[in-house]
């Protein structure tokens, strides 16, 4: 039987071609062969009068695999979708199998939650049809984002300096803008703390005759110091057994979190990782994915690998590290489709595969290992000590902690933040007085809350519920890459067009561009998928609302004008203006377009040399695909070009241009080595 498989990426047509026999063909769609057009009412491809009937075309580039696909579908005693475990995956399934033309009795639909040979081919064994409900929730989401998207980024263009608009896009901006408005409001209150510094240990003021104490002022804290002396009375110590439980196997969100903190990685650039850690590596002997899908928003695992590693951690570490799994709270609106993120097996160690994996790989295999194993350890146990000292009336407060049982902190301390403070043992002090060395005052003024690093939107998106595991990373891309917000120090500062668009959009779109509509749009989204819900309905209700807003803001929103670089026009004499194209700003007559004069940047020329057969500069330049080399700038008159960087020094044997290669210098002529 000849059976052709269809994955989306060429590393895991690779890696499950290795697990299937000589009776299948397993090749690779490269992403989405389909997308809606750009034609129709204003570009978006979708007939809104009739139903919201949307019009697919192949994606630019793809006609050859479209053909190559077809051809081997038309062989094939049987086609099998298998696509990722999300509805993106659900949805390219549908659109190969349209594009293709399959029968209902010649195609199977199958998921794998992670690329290991016994869940391949058990998927193999339980096929399935296409979702048509998770396909309706993409394609409504597809088709949202093409109507707030064309319509809002056309407005965003032609009123003001932004490039783009987006229903979770947007409402990200307006969170950073709103944080920062609510630090530059902010009025810092100054307040006082007094603590007592003792040999071992240190107290702070915390109450005078039973009640809080708080300290405006250093005057206030001045009187306070004035009534204390150096002795303490022991007034009362408690110590009580505390359970610290382990955190919850990742999901996307968390991934995303803790590679921020503790590897230094953008969202982005974890969700490429951990795309290759979930197609395939080569291990040595086996090519196998490493870990589970890896967008999820469930913090569920599978009973066998709970078993397994349950198994394991006996093994390794003992009874008494074996843990309960817990049920976890999962965040709002999670689809709880698979299982958390997690390593396929837990056999395979880090340190077992470190040889076959970059330093980046192997840091973002560590941690995703080592939180799934913690999660299954049994609690650490601690000793929590508080102890009371009172000084003329008023009460002072000394904490500490001792690790009784290191738990699930015997693997996973390194990513935790913890300490601890060891008191001395009260319950059998010599006497029931104490003597600090000193006693101080110490000023503070109250903060604003901080500003949204990655890490930190990305978490507040998810409590609030608007945008999906899969969307988290391009957000974050798309606010930095279309200038709405810079980085500083790692964190979110908002561009005068971020403050500029977000303003608008809020004057004119306040209904829509905000966190309950997204959320609830979200919700919708959900509701389709489960088959809750008409797809249909969903849209007809938004863009009735959407439509008379955007022509509103079409007709009433006043217009930016462009920057003046203080110049005038050469051809008609009006000024010149900066403004924003496809490729940056640039500066063209403000009287465009009935004046279409731009002017040219004139680039400073870097040097490296003069060319050994023209004399003119040698310059840096680039190919098609983007390689770099170094040419005469006298091209295509003179045809000098080298791959090394030229030195500028003369070669003494035949008077050519020296260059750097491999560390050394070269005459690439005559070959001769400085």
């Amino acid at each position: 039987m000849n059976n052709l498989v269809i994955v989306e990426s060429p590393a895991k047509s690779k890696t499950i071609e290795k697990y299937l026999g000589g009776d299948y063909k397993v090749v690779s769609s490269k992403g989405h062969i389909r997308d809606l057009a750009t034609t129709g009412k204003y570009g978006l491809g979708i007939d809104i009068e009739d139903n919201f009937k949307p019009n697919y075309i192949a994606i630019k580039g793809k006609a050859k695999d479209i053909a190559s696909l077809k051809k081997l579908a038309k062989s094939a005693d049987k086609v099998i979708l298998a696509t990722d475990p999300d509805r993106e995956g659900e949805a390219i399934s549908w659109h190969l199998f349209d594009e293709l033309k399959l029968n209902e009795d010649k195609y199977e639909r199958v998921v794998f939650n992670e690329i290991t040979k016994d869940v391949v081919v058990n998927s193999m064994n339980n096929p399935r049809k296409i979702d048509m409900d998770l396909v309706k929730s993409q394609e409504t989401r597809r088709m949202l984002d093409r109507i707030i998207g064309f319509r809002l980024s056309k407005l965003m263009q032609r009123k003001t300096g932004g490039k783009s608009a987006g229903r979770v896009q947007s409402v990200a901006v307006k969170l950073v803008v709103d944080r920062e408005r609510e630090i530059e409001a902010f009025v810092p209150e100054e307040y006082w703390t007094i603590e007592a510094d003792f040999k071992d240990f240190k107290a702070v003021l915390e109450k005078y005759h039973n009640k809080k104490v708080e300290i405006h002022t250093e005057v206030q804290a001045n009187e306070i110091l004035k009534a204390l002396s150096l002795s303490f009375r022991i007034a009362n110590v408690e110590e009580k057994e505390k359970m610290k439980a382990p955190k919850d196997p990742f999901r996307t969100s968390t991934l995303q979190q803790m590679a921020a903190n503790r590897l230094n990685f953008s969202s982005s650039k974890t969700m490429q990782i951990a795309q290759k850690l979930y197609e395939g590596m080569n291990i040595g002997k086996e090519t196998v994915g490493l870990i589970t899908y890896m967008r999820t928003d469930s913090t569920r695992l599978s009973e066998v690998f709970v078993n397994d590693t349950k198994k394991y951690i006996k093994g390794k570490y003992g009874d008494e590290y074996v843990g309960s799994v817990k049920v976890a709270k999962e965040p709002k609106g999670a689809q709880d489709a698979h299982e958390a993120i997690r390593p396929t097996s837990i056999m395979r160690t880090p340190e077992s595969i470190k040889e076959y994996l970059s330093n980046d790989e192997y840091k973002l295999y560590r941690l995703i290992y080592i939180r799934s194993l913690a999660y299954l350890m049994s609690s650490a146990k601690t000793l929590a000590t508080v102890v009371d000292l009172e000084n003329n009336g008023y009460l002072f407060k000394a904490t500490g902690s001792v690790l009784k049982f290191d738990g699930y902190l015997k693997v996973y301390k390194e990513y935790e933040d913890t300490e601890d403070t060891i008191l001395p043992d009260f319950k059998n002090y010599h006497s029931d007085v104490v003597v600090a060395n000193s006693i101080d005052k110490y000023q503070h003024f109250t903060k604003p809350a901080p500003r949204y690093t990655e890490s930190s939107l990305i978490k507040e998106m998810e409590a609030l519920g608007i945008g999906r595991p899969s969307t988290y990373a391009t957000i974050m891309k798309t606010i930095k890459d279309r200038g709405y917000v810079t980085l500083e120090d790692k964190k979110f500062i908002p561009t005068d067009i971020g403050y500029e668009s977000t303003d608008k959009l809020q004057e004119f779109f306040s209904d829509i561009v905000n966190v309950e509509y997204t959320a609830n749009m979200e919700n919708e989204l959900d509701q389709i998928a489960e088959d809750k819900l008409d797809n249909i309905k969903v849209l007809n209700d938004f863009y009735t609302k959407f439509a008379p807003l955007v022509e509103k803001a079409f007709k009433e929103m006043e217009k930016k004008e462009p920057e003046k670089t203080g110049e005038v026009c050469p051809l008609c004499g009006n000024d010149l203006v900066v403004r924003t194209g496809k490729y940056g700003e640039f500066v063209a007559c403000s009287n465009y377009p009935t004046c279409k004069y731009i002017k040219k940047e004139e680039k400073e020329i870097v040097s490296f040399g003069k060319c050994p057969k023209c004399e003119h500069d040698i310059v840096k330049r680039k190919t098609k695909r983007g390689k770099i080399f170094y040419g005469c700038s006298n091209f295509p008159k003179c045809d000098y070009a080298t791959w090394y960087e030229p030195t500028k020094e003369i070669c003494p044997n035949c008077q050519n241009l020296l260059v750097i290669k491999n560390k050394n210098v070269i005459c690439e002529q005559c070959g001769y080595v400085k």
